[in-house]
């Protein structure tokens, strides 16, 4: 298994969870962690459109996570 894969089911694995918890700084940790991990996998496949989205994402809960 390729590193790009295994953080690929690492990032859908934390991403699972990220949900039920999100209203809490944990939760928003773990989903930035989880979309970190699959923005790996994406850029290893060159999936640029879901680059964009992950990128777009963990700045939306980087500004949730701080503000």
């Amino acid at each position: 298994m390729k590193l790009a894969d295994l953080a690929g089911w690492l990032g859908a694995f934390a991403m699972c969870g990220a949900p039920f918890i999100i209203d809490t700084d944990a939760g928003k940790i773990l989903a930035i962690a989880g979309l970190s991990l699959l923005t790996i996998q994406a850029l290893d496949n060159d999936l640029k459109n879901l680059v964009i989205l992950n990128l777009v994402s963990i700045i939306g809960f980087t500004y949730a996570l701080l503000f």
